[in-house]
């Protein structure tokens, strides 16, 4: 039944088809544990069979709090086999926030990695539909054990058909309103894009049996998760990191010969500042994707002296299931070029559109909204239906939120975004949400917060202040107090006092004009 060029339509294939055609081989490497296709495969049918007898309905949910693990991808395909709907959390979120999120995505069953089974015990009393909590790596006298909880179910191949249109997992993106969005992505979202002839796809873009890839984005992103299905779609091995480290991921290069990764610039940048970076072994690497930010050119430089390998900047959103422009390596040089100023151009079964306020399509060279409709496109956000109204047309266009433009030979230029979010190190901020964690600071009368130039984050967070009279407030002591409700990562860098916030005629804040002075001299609001 499976060969070479059988094509999966749901998770469950690959797993299958791996089985069968490289069952001994390695599929997945993580921190000294080795899986077998075989293993894999068993170990996602007894997860699948271990949801349905704990009577989880199909396309309701399941959550996982925790770090990069191979469990992790062992519970993302087995909850597809059974059309279980995973929602990663991240954990990188403040208490409140991941109580939010569990709670919104109804989730019956919560998998705790090792470093959150003790927060969790503080604050499961909050979730509101959680019947079983599972720690990942060992028992506690609260929780049951993963693997032990596992390997007590049946191997068998799970009764239930899973199909093309089931969600297979909801990633959750920062919300404008201070709540994040359950973007809902389907088996056919994660796969169809693929269902191409081979022929039609470019090299740095194919699966390989042969290729090493290296996961060490976190999974609550679609930089983790979608990476973890692309690599394996074809066999590849996978190399998962449990979080990103750039002298552990040195020794990978040297251990597993990695030839394919995705990584941010930001740790790019960490890891080619290494003094130990000279001295690795390259020559089986092959490409290495980067997106949520164009590269620095002199960054760009100093990885092509070192890796000497593919470059692919990647353009894309969890609502589009990650990639859907890309500059591909030839457009890379290290002399710089206009096209490098672009973020590629559209996938094989891409289309891009820009469009004014009106949604009406603009011509070559006139900025608008970017909007793209693809098969990758989200099914919509769970429970949300004006939200996903508002983010999806009728006629299949999903619009990005970004300004950009097209130019004449069909490159996606980037220029600024249509809404204020802020992408710090490959985190979406919205100011909103910030806004509101600082406004209750006692000193503070009025308040907004944006994304300014960072050389090493892409973009940091930045608090305008107007002082209440009479009050007086430090700006380590605002960031101190916005910590305490909102993930660290999110709170401002740094703090600027004004005596009064620019506001149009209607009284709406003026953050362009805020934000002018930070971005003057670059000929693009987004960094």
């Amino acid at each position: 039944m499976y060969t070479e060029d059988f094509i999966p339509t749901v998770l469950g294939d690959i797993a299958r088809k791996n089985a069968a055609l490289r069952g001994r081989d390695i599929a997945v490497h993580f921190e000294g544990r080795e899986t077998t296709f075989a293993d894999f495969d068993r170990h996602t049918n007894q997860v699948a069979n271990g949801l349905t007898a704990m009577g989880i309905e199909p396309q309701t949910h399941i959550a996982y709090l925790g770090k990069n693990s191979d469990f992790y991808f062992e519970l993302f395909y087995g909850a597809a086999k059974a059309r279980v709907i995973l929602a990663p959390v991240n954990w990188r979120l403040a208490p409140p926030e991941i109580a939010y999120i569990v709670n919104d995505c109804e989730a019956q069953v919560l998998f705790v990695g090792p470093e959150f089974v003790d927060a969790v015990k503080n604050f499961a009393h909050e979730f509101k539909s959680v019947r079983v909590i599972i720690a990942t790596e060992g028992a506690t006298p609260e929780y049951t054990d993963y693997s032990a909880w596992r390997d007590s179910q049946s191997d068998a191949v799970p009764v239930r058909q899973a199909r093309e249109e089931d969600v297979a997992i909801q990633l959750y993106t920062s919300g404008t309103t201070g709540h994040p969005k359950g973007a809902m992505l389907t088996n056919h979202n994660l796969l169809g894009m693929r269902e191409r002839d081979p022929s039609d796809m470019r090299e740095w873009n194919k699966a390989s049996p042969e290729d090493v890839w290296l996961v060490s984005m976190p999974v609550f992103h679609i930089g983790g998760s979608g990476v973890l299905v692309w690599a394996s779609y074809n066999g590849g091995r996978i190399v998962i990191t449990r979080e990103f480290n750039p002298m552990s991921i040195l020794d990978d290069f040297v251990q597993h010969r990695v030839s394919k990764l995705f990584l941010v610039p930001a740790a790019l940048q960490f890891i080619v500042r290494l003094p130990q970076a000279r001295q690795v072994d390259y020559s089986r690497l092959k490409f290495i994707m980067y997106g949520a930010s164009p590269i620095p050119l002199d960054l760009l430089r100093e990885c092509m002296d070192v890796f000497k390998c593919g470059f692919v900047q990647m353009y894309g959103m969890t609502e589009t299931t990650g990639t859907i422009v890309a500059l591909e390596p030839e457009d890379h040089t290290p002399e710089g070029s206009q096209r490098m100023r672009s973020a590629g151009k559209p996938l094989a079964g891409v289309e891009i559109a820009i469009l004014d306020g009106e949604g009406k399509p603009l011509p070559v060279g006139q900025v608008g909204e970017i909007a793209t409709r693809s098969l990758a496109n989200m099914k919509g956000y769970w429970n949300l239906p004006e939200a996903s109204k508002r983010t999806m047309t009728e006629d299949g266009w999903l619009r990005t939120g970004d300004a950009g433009y097209l130019d004449e030979d069909g490159y996606v230029y980037v220029h600024d975004r249509v809404k204020d979010m802020i992408i710090s190190g490959a985190e979406n901020i919205y100011p909103a949400e910030v806004e509101s964690a600082i406004f209750g600071h006692p000193a503070i009368a009025e308040v907004a917060v944006i994304g300014v130039p960072d050389d090493k984050w892409g973009e940091s967070v930045k608090a305008v202040v107007v002082l209440k009279e009479g009050v007086d407030a430090s700006p380590d002591e605002i960031i101190a107090f916005a910590r305490t409700r909102i993930a660290g990562y999110k709170a401002p860098r740094t703090v600027d006092f004004i005596e009064a916030l620019p506001r149009n005629p209607s009284g709406k804040i003026l953050k362009r004009e805020l934000r002018e002075p930070y971005w003057a001299g670059k000929d693009r609001r987004v960094n």
